[in-house]
C-alpha cells in the first residue's frame, strides 16, 4: 500500500493537512499555540487513530461487540536530540461482550497495527486495554 497526503502553509499563518476530502488545520505559529494542534500532537493523534481503527477491525475479527473505546494517549519529549522518548497509552473499550479478551486485542494491536509498529521502532510504547461494562 502506499499513502499520500498534501499540506499548505501561508507565512505567519497555521498550515493545513490535506487528507482525502478532508482539511485538518494545525498550528505552526505561537499566537495558536494553545488552540491548534501542534505537530506532536498530530503525530499522536495518527497513532490513536491506528489503535482505534483496530479496535473497529479486530471486533470483527475476535467476534466482540462494544459501543465505544476511549483512548488516553501520553507522550514524553526529550529535548536533546528533540524526539519522543516514550509513549503510554490508557484505553477503554466500552462492553459487556464476554466475547471480548482485551490480552489477545492488545496483541493484535500491537503486532498488525501500522503506525503502532513504526513508532516502536523508535521510542517505547507502554499501554492497557480495560473493560468498561455497559450498563
Amino acid at each position: 500500500m502506499n499513502y499520500q497526503i498534501k499540506a499548505s502553509s501561508i507565512s505567519d499563518q497555521d498550515a493545513v493537512l490535506h487528507i482525502k476530502q478532508s482539511d485538518i488545520d494545525f498550528g505552526t505559529t505561537p499566537k495558536t499555540a494553545e488552540i491548534l494542534p501542534n505537530p506532536a500532537e498530530m503525530f499522536l493523534g495518527a497513532f490513536a487513530a491506528c489503535m482505534l481503527k483496530n479496535v473497529e477491525r479486530f471486533s470483527g475479527m475476535l467476534k466482540f461487540t462494544y459501543t465505544k473505546a476511549d483512548l488516553e494517549v501520553n507522550a514524553v519529549r526529550l529535548d536533546k536530540p528533540p524526539r519522543l522518548d516514550s509513549i503510554n497509552y490508557t484505553l477503554k473499550i466500552h462492553s459487556s461482550d464476554k466475547n471480548l479478551n482485551t490480552d489477545l486485542l492488545k496483541k493484535n494491536i500491537e503486532k498488525f497495527g501500522t503506525i503502532y509498529n513504526t513508532v516502536k521502532l523508535s521510542c517505547a510504547i507502554s499501554g492497557t486495554i480495560r473493560t468498561i461494562e455497559n450498563v
